[in-house]
């Protein structure tokens, strides 16, 4: 078990932080709408799946609560959390929801799920109103990502439980190689090439490779209110699992394990 950011491998795969204010995120993201679910499955050999339902488990649903789910995108979470009685979908991109919201009633699941227009910045929610919360493949696009992690520690309530996914990069030597090499030449023009967009898929590498390292991102989100903050690798660490639990008013701040073991 280690919990040093200094052990975390050297990527090069950005050397400068792309531009994530939100008006270009959202609009990045509307433009590729049509293909991004195409993309999501293809580019992860459809193990994308298996990685929301690994999130979905780790919160414990029993069918009573009121789940928040920010940067839902399409509302593929949104789909695999049916052990909560209540979700609401949070995007500010809007072409994203569209496609969301068709999925949504196709799966005649408009009765559970709500999809809003807003930013991970400013959820559209009133304090301690959710019990828990998730966010996939999102957290690394926002512009202020501690300030996110502020807002859903805000809306949930003492207790309430969060799963966050996102990219990482394998601690494996060969294995690190392979998915750097696949991360910077392949998926960039597999996405162009499908999507249409030339610069969705190469801002993707690149913003992986600006993102925390897990021990400072457990340290954000330690620092935004939460405890029992863990780390997960999964698929030899190409995403890895965060789960945290919003800490009781003064209490349990400093829990924190990083998991370097599936």
């Amino acid at each position: 078990m280690r919990s040093s950011s200094s052990s975390w491998p050297k990527t090069s795969v950005a050397s400068l932080s792309p531009d994530k204010a939100p008006d270009r995120i959202a609009g990045m993201f509307d433009a590729i709408a049509p293909r991004y679910d195409l993309l999501n499955h293809l580019l992860s050999a459809g193990i994308d799946r298996r990685w929301r339902k690994r999130a979905i488990a780790s919160l414990g649903l029993t069918g009573r609560e009121t789940l928040i789910d920010v940067c839902t995108g399409t509302a593929d979470v949104a789909l695999e959390a049916t052990g909560a009685a209540r979700i609401v979908g949070v995007d500010f991109a809007g072409a994203m929801l569209a496609l969301g919201l068709k999925k949504v009633r196709a799966a005649d699941r408009t009765k559970g799920i709500v999809l809003v227009r807003g930013d991970a910045m400013r959820i559209p929610a009133r304090d301690r109103v959710a019990d828990a919360a998730t966010v996939a493949f999102g957290i690394r696009n926002v512009q202020r990502p501690e300030v996110a992690c502020a807002e859903m520690a805000r809306v949930l309530r003492p207790g309430g439980r969060l799963a966050i996914l996102e990219f990482g990069v394998p601690r494996i030597p060969g294995v690190s190689a392979i998915y750097l090499w696949y991360f910077r030449h392949v998926l960039p023009l597999v996405g162009r090439l499908i999507s249409g967009h030339t610069g969705a898929y190469t801002y993707l590498p690149a913003s992986v490779g600006t993102f925390p390292p897990p021990a400072e991102f457990m340290t954000l989100l330690r620092q935004a209110g939460f405890a029992e903050v863990r780390a997960v690798p999964l698929t030899f660490g190409v995403v890895y699992l965060y789960t945290a639990v919003k800490a009781q008013s003064g209490a349990g701040r400093s829990s924190t394990t990083v998991s370097y073991c599936k």
